[in-house]
């Protein structure tokens, strides 16, 4: 059950403030795909650019991997800035997470070093994106990469962690032992969702897309996994929880998600992150909530200890280089299981 989102979903607000910047001495110009205005996958181009400025508060990234992600087109369409009200830098490289290894870091960053393998967040930064050989971002808002994970693994594990991870903490509050559907659970939210819900000791219903995303769900470790096209939600929910699920978290809407909420018993609960089109509607007895994610440390620290207690599957269904990003973006309307992802390295 892809989640194909029709406006902003799963992120935090851009910052958008004075920096004290720094001259980058040790690079001088990057590979990048950018976007010279906003508009159709056309736009899209491969570019020789100004490797960006650090500001004193930032790291510089040698990306290694970057995310392409189902919210990618909104960004290169205009979406984000429209909504958030911000003017538009161009050229302006694209591309919300990827990870790869400290290049400089600016004056007032402490616990990161050059050589450390990183992974992190940034959206509609003036200094760029992910696609790119190098990106500049805030300290704040990048982590370290956990020692189990491939560097190329997380670079497509930032937004959809996350945006994971908030969902199940913050916005559902899952407790250990308690039922939860994962809705969309063979995707890149919910592929790391469920094996997070079952971190913290959740009993988890997974619906899948299809029957290979059903058998790469099992493996996960979900308790129980149905394919939302052929089975009956319900009558699967039913069983699994005779009194009534606990929560949802819902990567998707419309019927699917219907069936979900009907699913949960009286003061159960459901979450789905903003940007998921045909959002559900509420439920008498039952909380329903819609979040972004929220990139900080304190929930990058969690997600990593999460990860670290066991093994840890963050799957890449296909990669592209990152002159055939124009490509990776037209992938994202195929079936697939998990994230698609430019290979830099």
């Amino acid at each position: 059950m892809r989640h194909l989102p029709n406006r902003r979903g799963f992120f935090f607000r851009p910052y958008m403030q004075k920096e004290i910047l720094m001259k980058s001495t040790s690079h001088q110009t990057m590979r990048a795909v950018a976007i010279d205005e906003f508009g159709g996958i056309e736009k899209m181009k491969p570019r020789e650019l100004p490797v960006p400025e650090l500001a004193t508060d930032e790291i510089l990234i040698r990306v290694d991997t970057a995310g392409v992600g189902v919210w990618d087109p909104f960004e290169r369409e205009g979406g984000f800035a429209k909504e958030f009200g911000m003017q538009p830098h161009f050229p302006h490289v694209l591309g919300s997470d990827g990870a790869g290894t400290v290049a400089e870091v600016g004056d007032e960053v402490r616990d990161l070093k050059p050589g450390d393998r990183v992974y992190g967040i940034s959206l509609m930064s003036p200094k760029g994106g992910f696609y790119a050989e190098y990106t500049a971002i805030k300290a704040n808002n990048v982590a370290m990469i956990p020692p189990a994970l491939s560097t190329r693994d997380a670079g497509v594990l930032a937004v959809d962690g996350v945006t994971a991870l908030d969902g199940l903490d913050k916005a559902l509050q899952l407790k250990a032992g308690e039922s939860i559907l994962i809705l969309g659970a063979s995707g890149g939210i919910g592929h790391l969702a469920v094996q997070l819900a079952k971190r913290m000791k959740a009993r988890v219903l997974a619906v899948a897309s299809g029957r290979d995303g059903v058998e790469f769900v099992n493996r996960l470790g979900a308790d129980k996994v149905i394919d939302g096209h052929r089975e009956d939600i319900l009558k699967a929910a039913h069983e699994f929880a005779p009194k009534g699920l606990d929560a949802a978290l819902l990567m998707t809407g419309g019927k699917a998600a219907e069936q979900a909420i009907t699913a949960l018993r009286k003061g159960g609960r459901a979450a789905y992150p903003n940007g998921v089109p045909n959002a559900p509607r509420t439920r008498e007895g039952v909380k329903i909530v819609s979040y972004d994610g929220e990139p900080n440390p304190s929930t990058f620290a969690k997600l990593n200890e999460l990860i670290a207690g066991g093994p840890f599957e963050v799957h890449i269904a296909k990669t592209f280089k990152l002159e055939d990003a124009a490509e990776a973006q037209r992938a994202l309307s195929d079936h697939y299981l998990g994230k698609l992802a430019l290979v830099l390295s």
